[in-house]
């Protein structure tokens, strides 16, 4: 954070910007000045002689030079910077991926502590994220701001066409946030913004290692005029680490941007992902021998233009087909999926002396054609005998008073949704945010939320699940509160939150023979606390380039009233998460990254072996993951070698499904 004085404003002259790609003035409340005099200024000064010029050097001079503070739409519908906005964002920036042992865009979220990823495939296969506790459906997944969060199940939300060398930054709000994200932000919002306007040619990364794992990417990215274009693409393969866990990736995205002016921009995206893996005890203990192919198509154009009254409209589309296989190759238990989702967004934005106001709504249709999810339609294709479909609208309205000190969010939402129209609602928010010194910050917040059931909520039929038509959707109410200290060599935050919900969705049973069946839970308190520090230790040792050590810790506990099923998810969440990541360097152009997290999970499963149940409910144990990855750079190329799960260690992220033990791979990343 940079310094700020209370008591007068003061005079910067800009340099650079901090984030050349997506950073802008941060002029408010400051003077700003050019460190280049534009070029009628130099011709003035030559015509006036010597003394002018050397005038308007020492008043050049004698004004320090800073980066200003990057732009960043997170936390609020206004365009604040981190330094403004009222809520706890967490970023993970393009060079946290790039030193970190992932992956996949799973394994990133895995190091944020108030993040709960439960993994049934590796490596980008399949994992759900919940937030603070939440359920993997009740997270909204956006990419460059197109909620691309899945209407059938959670289970695909990441399902994403990008690969890592895509990513600029990941936004994290956690805590709901329906206001900002939408209907489907129940519990907190995950946006990926990729790289746009920078890294100009060609890169490419190729990895190999244990159990005939195989991955390539390339990236090549050109500028024609007022015109950037990128493109991308990618593979991976595995045999698995157990029977019937072999995987095969492919995504390919392309992106394109207009500059049409200094104000005006047009984005274009298109991409693809490819799925195809075994599916061994993924969705039921039962049957070892699951299988499933997925596919994801997306496209979405964005636009934007002005400066004191600006809109940002966009459009998107997002299809996805599922073809899940109870047993491979046979057609008993087999089901066929394909969703369609269809957005148009507007945010319009109006800088005045009150401050900040944004007003805009979205409409959004989602549809499923499926073998098992629907109603009976009379224009039925084979395998697709159902269907279902349901348009979501919302309006929303926002106004942020930003102060030297001060910011303050006040927000309404209007959803209305037509497959639940007696549940049509406002849902209010306050964030407010106060720095208390130069690096010291105090914020609060109080919101609404709400969510939609998905429809394997409302209709799954299947050997071991049974879906609910009559599930209503899902409401929440939740207050938070926070300090955070910002300092260049060391930032430190803790907050504590509460959240009272209405209506949750969780699978539940009678007992552990019984059909898992959707249900309403009438009533769940959730409370908690977390803390997060970061030690830059390069600016304090400055021959330790990028070294930095980075600790967080979480606590949560959650009563709903007792009706004596058993959850499937709702009360199997994290109770304890503790992370610890250290980066350094190690010898010359060698560094090394260490990822640690501990987890204790509350609830329990019933535990099966040989795919027959072996007893009574089994609690979860506590376990600890420690990743590395070591990097030795050359020129234009790096060389790395990453080991996760060093210590072998044997774990579930959900019941029944055995996660990879240690897996070394390695490879080089090279760019022109």
């Amino acid at each position: 954070m940079k310094q700020k004085n209370f008591k007068q404003k003061q005079a910067f002259r800009f340099r650079r910007f901090a984030r050349k790609n997506y950073a802008v003035f941060n002029s408010l409340h400051k003077v700003i000045n050019t460190g280049v005099v534009a070029g009628c200024m130099l011709a003035f000064a030559a015509t006036t002689g010597t003394s002018a010029q050397n005038r308007i050097s020492v008043i050049r001079d004698s004004i320090p030079e800073q980066e200003l503070e990057e732009l960043i739409v997170a936390g609020s519908k206004a365009e604040l910077t981190m330094n403004q906005t009222a809520k706890l964002v967490t970023i993970i920036s393009r060079d946290d991926i790039a030193r970190q042992p992932v992956e996949s865009v799973s394994d990133l979220l895995k190091t944020v502590v108030g993040l709960d990823v439960r993994q049934r495939g590796p490596n980008g296969v399949l994992s759900g994220v919940a937030v603070r506790g939440g359920t993997f459906e009740q997270t909204a997944i956006l990419l460059n701001g197109a909620n691309l969060t899945n209407p059938q199940t959670g289970h695909y939300n990441l399902d994403l066409p990008i690969n890592l060398s895509d990513i600029e930054r990941i936004e994290i709000i956690q805590g709901p946030t329906s206001l900002l994200y939408g209907a489907g932000a129940f519990s907190g919002g995950i946006n990926i913004v990729t790289k746009k306007n920078s890294d100009t040619g060609f890169s490419f990364e190729a990895k190999g290692g244990m159990h005939n794992l195989f991955e390539a990417n390339a990236r090549e990215a050109v500028k024609a005029g007022n015109s950037s274009h990128s493109l991308s693409s990618g593979y991976a393969s595995s045999e698995g680490y157990i029977r019937n866990s072999d995987y095969q990736i492919i995504n390919a995205l392309w992106q394109s941007n207009f500059s049409l002016n200094d104000n005006a921009y047009l984005d274009f995206q298109w991409g693809i992902n490819d799925k195809k893996y075994g599916a061994n005890t993924f969705f039921s203990p039962t049957y070892p021998d699951q299988y499933d192919e997925t596919r994801s198509l997306f496209a979405a154009v964005k636009a934007s233009t002005g400066t004191k009254l600006k809109a940002t409209p966009q459009l998107y589309w997002n299809r996805h087909f599922d073809h899940y296989q109870l047993i491979k190759n046979q057609p008993t238990g087999e089901n066929f999926h394909r969703t369609d989702v269809l957005g148009f967004n507007l945010n319009v934005q109006y800088r005045w002396k009150a401050g900040i106001t944004n007003f805009g709504g979205e409409i959004r249709n989602e549809g499923i054609i499926s073998s098992n999810l629907g109603k009976d339609s009379l224009f039925n294709r084979k395998p697709y005998l159902l269907t279902d479909n349901r348009t979501n609208l919302s309006a929303f309205l926002e106004h942020s008073f930003v102060f030297e000190q001060f910011t303050l969010n006040l927000g309404l939402l209007a959803n209305y949704n037509t497959a639940f129209t007696d549940d049509a609602g406002l849902y209010p928010s306050i964030n407010a945010a106060c720095w208390l010194t130069p690096n010291w910050k105090i914020f609060a917040s109080w919101n609404n939320a709400t969510r939609m059931p998905t429809f394997t909520d409302l209709y799954y039929k299947g050997r071991t699940h049974k879906g609910n038509s009559d599930v209503r959707p899902e409401k929440s109410v939740s207050l938070e509160l926070g300090l955070k200290y910002v300092h260049p060599a060391l930032s430190a935050s803790a907050n504590g939150f509460y959240m009272k919900g209405v209506n949750l969705i969780d699978w539940v049973k009678h007992h552990p023979d019984s059909l898992w069946e959707s249900r309403n839970l009438t009533d769940l308190d959730k409370s908690g606390f977390e803390t997060d520090f970061t030690l830059n230790i390069a600016k304090i040792f400055p021959k330790m380039s990028g070294a930095r050590l980075r600790l967080g810790y979480m606590f949560m506990r959650q009563t709903k009233e007792a009706s004596g099923l058993i959850s499937n998810y709702v009360m199997d969440y994290l109770k304890h998460k503790f992370t610890a990541g250290l980066s350094h360097p190690v010898y010359k152009n060698l560094s090394a990254d260490w990822q640690f997290r501990l987890q204790d999970r509350a609830g329990s499963y019933t535990k099966y072996e040989n795919s027959q149940t072996a007893g009574a409910e089994t609690p979860y144990k506590p376990f600890s993951i420690l990743d590395v990855k070591f990097k030795w750079k050359i020129d234009k190329a790096n060389l790395f070698l990453n080991i996760n799960n060093l210590f072998d260690t044997h774990y579930f992220d959900l019941g029944n499904v055995p996660q990879p033990g240690i897996w070394i791979t390695g490879g080089i990343q090279y760019k022109l």
